[in-house]
């Protein structure tokens, strides 16, 4: 069996690639687990030597990697190159901040001496999807990697070249020969690993079908876990937020990355008194997108990664406007090959379609009336996930205070779009999954917080 890498604005062929089976699988992670032995007592200056590299490398390559990108899952090509600059960033950050994240921390007990010591787990699986093919690797293995772990990545089929190409860049950036390694398995061979003594722990970003079969499975082994699964992320327009503001950040946070990306603004939840203006001004942000060819700089917004994926997401407009919501714009399929979607409008959402209760996967919005400020927050907390949310009221004093205390979510932001960073913590709550990536937290996930206790 191989795996296909289709262009997406296409549907032609770019490349098949070999699977590899469960024993071959096994056999290098055995080879990681041996690098890691090695790695995990160098110094934080040989790692963040290796890292630094790999920033370097990253920017003299962005062009090239950039390319594959769009080629493979249709990225716009603009965004392509900033994913590969934001992950020369992440690189250089941890190779900055890991060891001062890491750094012992001395406790006074009656002990002559005590202190709380941050040490590697071992070989860490990496599950990850396709729609940020080098972003959310690196979001996980970066801060691994520096504190002293092992990787074996498990990428997204349809993204295999990356997944190389990844590979190839930590070879090429001075770490050990096994230490990071691609595996071109498939889920269920990638399920069968968990349960290998050289797997220490497993990070996984995908759908909510996924982070069950995998936490499952964790569980099942008594492995550490984090997940990072969908978001139907709701943003709230308040009475008195800045609407012509509030329009444009809400309509470039839907459509970035042709709306496939799991903390895009979803749901807009609009004050009544403010609903038409919203609309108005919103439906006029959405017509400014220029959907095609993902490598033509002037296009905003490209293919989705797959047919199928298209077929799930019509199939949910459709749903929603036989349940009674209105189209405004898009909402049919282009003529013509790939996987081209329009961005669409779907306004008057009710509880029960799935605009209002599904994660809409593309450049899909759906505008919800609330009566008031409590009932908007209720209609944005009504969701089984909560992995990022926003509220936008010029207020800023109320605005933080909804983002701590009112909205239900891992990252709450005011008067701007969720967005991940290398200095915060990422990750979500409810069915959103747990654990975090990024910051000193994310650095934390993959080590043996031990307690050291000398009389």
């Amino acid at each position: 069996m191989s795996f296909v890498s289709l262009n997406p604005a296409t549907g032609k062929i770019l490349s098949t690639y070999p699977e590899m089976d469960l024993k071959g699988a096994r056999e290098d992670l055995k080879k990681s687990h041996e690098a890691f032995r090695l790695w995990r007592t160098s110094p934080f200056q040989i790692r963040a030597a290796c890292m630094k590299k790999a920033a370097e490398k990253l920017t003299a390559e962005k062009h090239a990697l950039g390319e594959l990108m769009t080629q493979e899952m249709g990225k716009p090509i603009l965004q392509a190159y900033a994913e590969i600059e934001k992950c020369a960033w992440l690189c250089e950050y941890f190779a900055e901040k890991a060891e001062i994240f890491l750094q012992p921390e001395l406790v006074e007990t009656d002990a002559h001496k005590s202190y709380i010591a941050y040490e590697p787990l071992g070989v860490i699986l990496a599950i990850m999807p396709w729609n940020f093919p080098f972003w959310q690797v690196f979001r996980a293995a970066i801060p691994a990697l520096m504190a002293g772990n092992a990787m074996v990545l498990k990428h997204a089929s349809n993204v295999s070249g990356c997944a190389l190409a990844i590979e190839k860049i930590f070879k090429e950036s001075g770490l050990p020969e096994e230490l990071f390694q691609t595996l071109l398995v498939t889920s269920t061979t990638a399920l069968s690993l968990i349960e290998s003594p050289h797997v220490q722990g497993v990070t996984l970003t995908g759908s909510l079908g996924a982070g069950k079969s995998v936490g499952a499975q964790a569980g099942k082994f008594i492995k550490k876990c984090v997940l990072e699964l969908g978001g139907s992320d709701p943003y709230v327009i308040l009475e008195d937020a800045d609407i012509e503001e509030a329009a444009s950040i809400c309509a470039k946070s839907r459509l970035l990355n042709s709306g496939q990306s799991c903390i895009s603004a979803k749901r807009f939840i609009i004050v009544e008194n403010q609903f038409e203006k919203f609309e108005e001004l919103f439906l006029g942000e959405m017509k400014k997108a220029v959907l095609g060819n993902p490598f033509d700089e002037k296009k905003t917004v490209g293919p989705l990664a797959r047919i199928d994926l298209r077929d799930i997401l019509h199939k949910q407009v459709l749903e929603s406007m036989d349940l009674g919501a209105k189209c405004l714009l898009g909402g049919y399929i282009p003529e013509g090959p790939g996987s081209f979607y329009p961005p669409t409008l779907l306004t008057r959402i009710q509880k029960g379609m799935p605009a209002y209760e599904e994660e809409l996967f593309g450049p899909v919005a759906a505008l919800i009336i609330a009566q008031n400020e409590p009932e908007a927050l209720q209609i944005a907390n009504d969701s089984g996930y909560g992995l990022g949310a926003a509220v936008f009221t010029q207020n800023k004093q109320k605005g933080e205070e909804i983002a701590l205390k009112g909205l239900e979510a891992g990252s709450c932001f005011v008067n701007a779009f969720v967005k991940s960073d290398p200095r915060l913590p990422f990750g979500g709550i409810k069915e959103s999954g747990f654990g975090r990536e990024l910051s000193c937290h994310g650095i934390r996930e993959f080590v043996n917080c031990k307690a050291v206790y000398i009389m």
